[in-house]
């Protein structure tokens, strides 16, 4: 049986027919590609969130240089041979304990001159006294008699002060440092003998530039108006690297001292912090980096995947409520792991823009998908810690 449809294929010549062929087999080609290509181009939902409100640790370092409370230098008050050394370097040593002994070679045969005039005087003012007594002689002249033992006695005790100095002992409870000069050597009058430290309390200086000086002082109970030289840190923890690394086990108080003066050159003031040191580890003249370990509270995070720096900014897509995504300014007040703070800019319920922000452009339209903040914080270091 002929078909319409046979009929019409049968009046189509055959050479014309292969080429019909190919022509519908590559329209449907075409089709399909076409097909694809439609459904390549569906966007992706771009992800956002919006700040996360949250405390965050903040750790800030400073090198610092390590003082002892009291260092000094003990020199020799007198001229002489030294004679004796009765303690050795690195000794502790208590108040009033004798260091150095020097032989006063002046100084002894002074006293003894002295001492030979008091005697002479003493007699003197004897004789006078009887003569006195008999109406010899008249009381003026008793009485330039005993102005005069008076005067060689005051001599005297002079000398015997000057010769106790060349008995050097230590003035406070400390650690001997290095001699300077040893036993048998010829001393003059100012030559340094050794150092002594007082190292039960370590004064640690660092240098805080003035942006961070300035923020200190703005922190809610940071002033004590009767102590203008003193500013607080309530909360905080104050600690002490060392060289190797490790923390030192003493912690300062939450209150430092403030130099007066800022240095012109560098645009820092000095703070000082006092460390206990019960066990004598730290000596004068370490180095170590002092750490101010506080916590912002409440503070918007997001992280640092979803900024973008241009020079020297940084920057946000914000997606407004139309879906169109805007280029915004921020500044970070502060870093830590794999977050910022941020300090301006964004406000916490503002959608911004946490993955593909190099897929998109300002003004662009896109579509969202939104995430709860918590989740773009749950893979983070420093979330997870």
């Amino acid at each position: 049986m002929v078909t319409p449809h046979t009929q019409q294929c049968s009046m189509i010549p055959r050479t014309i027919r292969p080429i019909l062929l190919v022509s519908l087999s590559v329209a449907l080609v075409a089709c399909g590609e076409a097909g694809a290509q439609e459904e390549a181009e569906v966007p992706h939902p771009i992800v956002v969130t919006t700040p996360a409100i949250m405390d965050v640790p903040t750790t800030q370092g400073f090198v610092c240089q390590i003082h002892s409370r009291r260092h000094i230098e003990v020199r020799a008050l007198d001229e002489g041979y030294l004679e004796e050394i009765p303690v050795r370097e690195g000794q502790r040593v208590q108040q009033g304990q004798l260091m150095f002994r020097i032989v006063p070679i002046l100084y002894r045969a002074r006293l003894d001159a002295h001492r030979a005039e008091l005697n002479h005087a003493e007699i003197q003012l004897r004789n006078t006294r009887q003569l006195s007594d008999q109406g010899v002689v008249s009381p003026q002249e008793l009485a330039l008699a005993t102005a005069e033992r008076d005067r060689v006695r005051a001599e005297m005790d002079l000398a015997a002060a000057e010769l106790r100095f060349t008995n050097v002992v230590a003035p406070f409870d400390g650690i001997i440092d290095r001699q300077h000069i040893q036993q048998g050597s010829l001393v003059e009058e100012g030559d340094m003998l050794t150092e002594m430290s007082d190292n039960d309390v370590m004064w640690v200086y660092f240098n805080v530039p003035e942006a961070d000086y300035l923020r200190f002082k703005s922190l809610p109970g940071a002033n004590d108006p009767a102590n203008p030289q003193e500013l607080r840190f309530p909360g905080a923890t104050i600690q002490l690297r060392l060289a190797n690394g490790t923390v030192f086990d003493q912690v300062a108080g939450d209150t430092v001292t403030v130099e007066s003066t800022f240095d012109s050159e560098t645009g820092n003031v000095q703070f000082r912090a006092d460390f206990p040191n019960p066990v004598g580890l730290l000596r004068h003249g370490q180095t170590g980096t002092l750490l101010i370990n506080e916590a912002l509270h409440d503070v918007p995070v997001i992280p640092q995947r979803a900024v973008f720096d241009i020079l020297d900014r940084q920057y946000v897509f914000v997606v407004g409520d139309d879906g169109v995504v805007h280029q915004r300014e921020i500044t970070v007040a502060h870093e830590s792991d794999d977050i910022f703070v941020i300090g301006s800019g964004l406000e916490a319920n503002e959608r911004y823009i946490l993955d593909g922000v190099r897929q998109v452009h300002d003004g662009e339209h896109v579509n969202t998908e939104v995430i709860p903040p918590e989740q773009s914080l749950s893979n983070l270091q420093h979330h997870a810690e």
